[in-house]
């Protein structure tokens, strides 16, 4: 398993009711970019990087203002996106936010994210790496006002990056300074979004490490109250599970979660007969049985909702623990969901 994503986008539902909301019927959006006339009913549908840049020419050519990236991202519905990218607008705060998205595409999307900080800047990029042509103007719009709406809906305030840098020629109906409140370069050597790094340390008032039980059904059937737990192992695997979309926990960060000193959270642990590491690769094993056999959850966005940074480890992992790829245990325990997702557990 390489540790680069395929050429494969998954258009999420949350796409196609924004471009409903801006007045786009989704059948005229794929006529115009000469695709299946019922892509956006199919949720499981993938497309390649030429297919997706062709939408986006599309919905360019059919709407023709400047301003059509940054309005789909004004009107989008973020309760409809998938739970490893809702995830981002309950992070810790800003900077956590941006890790968790730029996580997400590296695992989930051709499409990745560069970060980079320096002299109280950050510098974000995207590149498609399977691109044969420009990325469209849109597609960049979508991209750093995502990221920008992430902050402000995430801390609550109006924040402002210091410069957005465009290599496209300068249009003159002003959308983009307005809407991002910043200076704006156009026929700049790329496309760059340049946040203050003090502004990454903004905290999320709606952090909620809990969030992963209501997004994803799976884990919400799987874990019970903490206070209905006997032994400290059990409500570490428990917290665990509900941090692992964020990356790797510490034990730090699960001791401030259960109440205690890291201190006494590591000499129950202990006393329990076992350790921080192996519960770890417990809750990563239980969960991770518990997401595949969910059929509509995509093998990348498992891995990324269990906190690995890349496929590759995700399947070097799984294979130590069942022996076998993903795709292959969840062939081989095909029959043994079909009675879950009849009774509603999974949906």
């Amino acid at each position: 398993m390489s540790g680069v994503p395929g050429d494969r986008c998954k258009v999420p539902r949350a796409f196609w009711r924004a471009v409903e909301r801006v007045g786009l019927p989704a059948p005229a959006v794929l006529r115009q970019a000469r695709l299946p006339a019922t892509l956006h009913l199919n949720e499981q549908a993938f497309v390649t990087t030429a297919q997706y840049f062709a939408l986006w020419r599309a919905l360019e050519e059919l709407y023709a203002k400047p301003d059509l990236g940054l309005r789909l991202v004004e009107v989008a519905d973020t309760a409809i996106h998938p739970p490893s990218t809702l995830a981002a607008f309950h992070a810790r705060n800003y900077r956590d936010g941006i890790g968790r998205i730029a996580r997400f595409k590296r695992l989930c999307s051709p499409e990745q994210l560069h970060v980079a900080e320096e002299n109280g800047e950050c510098a974000i990029s995207s590149k498609w790496i399977y691109a044969a042509e420009p990325t469209p103007a849109v597609a960049t719009d979508v991209a750093f006002a995502f990221l920008v709406e992430l902050g402000r809906r995430g801390t609550g305030q109006h924040l402002l990056p210091l410069r957005v840098e465009l290599t496209r020629s300068e249009d003159r109906s002003d959308a983009h300074r307005g809407y991002f409140g910043c200076p704006i370069r156009y026929r700049s050597a790329r496309d760059l979004l340049v946040l203050r790094s003090a502004d990454l340390d903004r905290p999320f008032p709606g952090h909620n490490p809990e969030l992963l039980e209501i997004l994803t059904p799976a884990l919400s059937a799987a874990l019970g109250e903490l206070q209905a737990q006997s032994s400290t192992s059990e409500q570490v695997k428990i917290v665990l599970k509900r941090s692992l979309a964020s990356g790797r926990p510490e034990l730090s960060d699960i001791a401030r979660e259960l109440g205690m000193s890291e201190r006494t959270l590591q000499r129950r642990i202990t006393e329990e007969g076992t350790s921080f590491r192996e519960l770890l690769v417990n809750a990563r094993q239980e969960l991770g049985r518990q997401l595949l056999a969910d059929p509509s959850a995509d093998i990348d966005e498992v891995a990324c909702l269990l906190g690995y940074q890349d496929t590759s480890s995700f399947y070097r992992a799984f294979r130590d623990w069942e022996g076998t790829t993903p795709n292959r245990w969840r062939e081989l325990n095909f029959d043994r969901f079909k009675p879950a997702v009849a009774g509603g557990l999974i949906h």
